[in-house]
């Protein structure tokens, strides 16, 4: 495995990391509404995911800085095209952040309603934009030899990149209502079961619309080794056993499930990907490669021994948080 390639699988990793986790807090963020009846229950479910969703935000904004130190043309091709999605993803996540954080400012019934909008919708709409970029990402989009993007917001609004973002939307909903029932008091906890129940039908439905589809829209499953044909068969496996785990009353392996499906897809469309970053609809040729898209090999060696000494110290203080919050969140633990 060559440096470009350690670079890409780090870059996939933590995007990886980024879905897992932000997804059941988007998932938790857009279900607020639906599982809490009350103001303490409100405030029960943000607390859920309190002491997560800035730091599990860090995972994007580490994948963003290797991406632009590791592969500046990745980097500047994406987010030059990509600029419109991209954008309102970011506006969508200062909105969350400000609901978030402002939330409890006031004690006014009006504000906290507003707070909670900026909530739901700073989850639903990234849950959705995620699903189209990424899926627009492996199924190619109109880059010329110069490197530059020359499509449009149509250009990325097709109708198969809008059924990836239904599933990354409904699949994230599902995350999260599974989160709750791990970690809200038990009448919410029950509701989100219930719920995690219900949606789970409607993103099946999607799920397997994108399964089907993808075989006519990409390449991902015509690629050489193992990946193509076990783990897209057992992330499907494994989104079947959350429904039957939920039922089970198994809160915590209903989860892991739901999360392995989440994972397992991400790599499927890295692994499909592979050595290309971005491909072009416009000819293989013009396809953007871990190879001529990437800095310069001491670029990539330098940064490399920084991510050996940091990423675990970062990894670590993480998992600590998890544990320090890992009892379920009631409405005596508010204070």
């Amino acid at each position: 495995m060559d440096i470009n390639t350690i670079w890409y699988a780090l870059i996939a990793l933590l995007f990886i990391g980024y879905f897992f986790l932000e997804g059941f807090d988007f998932g938790v963020g857009m279900l607020l509404p639906f599982v809490a009846r009350d103001d303490t229950q409100r405030r029960i479910v943000i607390n859920t995911v309190g002491p997560f969703w800035d730091a599990n935000e860090v995972w994007l904004i580490t994948a963003g800085g290797a991406m632009f130190a590791a592969f500046p043309d990745w980097y500047a091709t994406l987010f030059s095209g990509f600029y419109l999605p991209l954008f309102l993803i970011l506006v969508a996540l200062i909105l969350r952040a400000v609901g978030f954080e402002f939330r409890g400012k006031l004690a006014d019934a009006a504000w906290r309603r507003a707070a909670d909008v900026a909530i739901v919708v700073g989850s639903v709409l990234p849950a959705f934009l995620w699903g189209v970029a990424i899926t627009n990402l492996v199924r190619g989009v109109p880059i010329g030899p110069d490197m530059q993007f020359q499509g449009n917001l149509l250009t990325l609004l097709n109708p198969f990149s809008l059924l990836g973002g239904l599933v990354s939307l409904s699949v994230f909903a599902l995350h999260g209502a599974l989160f709750l029932n791990l970690r809200a008091e038990e009448e919410v906890a029950e509701r989100a079961r219930r719920l995690a129940l219900r949606l789970w039908w409607p993103a099946a439905v999607v799920l397997l619309g994108f399964f089907i589809f993808s075989y006519s829209q990409t390449d991902l499953f015509t690629a050489t080794g193992l990946v193509p044909g076990t783990l897209p068969v057992l992330a499907m496996i494994m989104f079947v056993a959350s429904v039957v785990l939920a039922r089970l009353r198994y809160g915590g392996w209903a989860f892991a499930t739901t999360g392995l499906t989440i994972v397992l897809a991400t790599v499927v469309a890295f692994h499909g990907l592979y050595p290309r970053v971005m491909p072009s609809s416009l000819g293989p040729g013009y396809d953007l490669t871990v190879y001529n898209a990437s800095s310069s090999p001491l670029t990539l060696h330098v940064m490399l021994v920084v991510a050996i000494v940091f990423v675990p110290i970062v990894l670590a203080y993480q998992a600590y948080s998890y544990w320090v919050f890992r009892r379920r969140v009631t409405g005596r633990s508010l204070g």
